[in-house]
């Protein structure tokens, strides 16, 4: 069997953008992957143009050396942008394995070791009367974990506009009545999605009693681990860190000095199965949890059932399709797909990854590159969105 070409499709799926990667065989089996870096398709688009003529011919069977070539074949190794094509390149060549050997991709990591992948439920929010709508609502439909969302600054009159101490005295009282209103037993986690500061997280965490919440996501930014290595230090709840790391090098001080305590992978992005695999190792050998990253659409979930079902250091999948906010699965486009049952997802035994998408209608529609949100200061400097 051999790789006779390799197609790609950027979409728009909602409000958002994704990057499918097709790669074909000579014996008829084709695989699906998913780029994880959104807003930025074309570019991911060009690295697999410059990949095309190092895999096209080559043995589909051979994933680790095809992953080794395309990562060390040439003088400036890694960045997000070639590990994203990286990944879907490597999650198709795993869905063409799967299939031509008849059995699902965790099969192929050592086989499953759970009937089910948990999730947790995304409530993106922008008013205390959201945030308690949405929460209850989900938890009545039986999902027990929610991590939130917060963006107040879009109730506002510019919703651009960013004021971070107003923001963590704002979401702080909101959190605190959020707490009192569904009890103890419900696991809550908040993202900040990197728009604070060390001092301005210790802040957030002391104007709440212990207890309001049980996890932070990447308060900060992550490029340097020195700063988180000291706001671990100040702050006593677990870290979630990682969606945006594109290696195993990337995660290696976050994990090996204990900083984060829930490992925010993201198969598309950090290299695909094969390298999810090996930071899932690194990860267990120090006790910390995956929560993967998954913002995108079905075939980036798929891979990630398939990572989850195959590691035991697993703790949450996320999952966004829990409001009217975001729709990542659209039908149209994958007619087949994984389905959650309540707030978990079946470990099914399709061969493969176990979703298809229907390239004949994404041919169809136009591609528009999207932009992420711009966030400025009240002084007009940029912060993060």
């Amino acid at each position: 069997m051999k790789i006779t070409a390799v197609k790609t499709y950027p979409i728009n799926v909602g409000s958002g953008s994704q990057l499918v990667v097709k790669v074909e065989t000579d014996s008829g089996i084709y695989g699906w992957g998913a780029s994880g870096l959104s807003g930025r398709e074309l570019a991911v688009v060009g690295a697999i143009e410059h990949f095309k003529p190092l895999i096209i011919g080559r043995n589909p069977n051979q994933i680790g050396a095809i992953w080794q070539d395309l990562y060390r074949g040439q003088y400036f190794e890694g960045g997000r942008v070639l590990t994203a094509a990286i990944s879907a390149i490597d999650i198709a060549l795993y869905d063409i394995k799967g299939k031509a050997l008849g059995v699902p991709v965790y099969e192929l990591l050592g086989g499953k070791q759970r009937d089910f992948v948990e999730c947790f439920a995304s409530v993106r929010f922008s008013t205390l009367e959201e945030l308690l709508r949405l929460s209850k609502g989900l938890l009545a439909e039986g999902w027990t974990m929610l991590r939130l969302a917060p963006a107040e600054f879009e109730a506002q009159e510019n919703q651009s506009e960013f004021e971070p101490r107003t923001s963590i005295s704002i979401i702080a009282d909101w959190l605190i009545k959020l707490r009192q209103e569904v009890g103890s037993a419900v696991t809550i986690g908040i993202d900040y999605h990197t728009r604070l500061t060390q001092a301005e997280t210790y802040s957030f965490m002391k104007k709440m009693p212990e207890g309001t919440i049980d996890f932070i996501e990447e308060p900060i930014r992550d490029q340097n681990p020195g700063a988180y290595h000291n706001l671990r230090k100040m702050v006593d709840i677990p870290f979630a860190i990682g969606e945006e790391f594109s290696s195993k090098w990337q995660f290696l001080p976050y994990i090996e000095q204990d900083i984060t305590q829930y490992a925010r992978i993201d198969v598309c992005n950090v290299g695909g199965i094969s390298e999810a695999m090996k930071v899932a190792s690194l990860a267990e050998a120090h006790y910390i949890d995956l929560m993967p990253h998954n913002p995108l659409g079905p075939i980036c979930t798929a891979a990630t059932i398939h990572l989850a079902a195959a590691c035991p250091n697993f703790s949450w999948l996320e999952e966004v399709n829990t409001g009217a906010h975001v729709i990542t699965n659209d039908p149209k486009f994958y007619p087949v797909q994984h389905k959650l049952a309540g707030s978990r997802y079946p470990v099914t035994d399709t061969p493969g990854l176990g979703v298809e998408f229907d390239e004949e209608y994404a041919k169809k529609q136009k591609f528009k590159p999207i932009q992420i949100p711009r966030l400025y200061r009240k002084d007009g400097s940029l912060t993060n969105w």
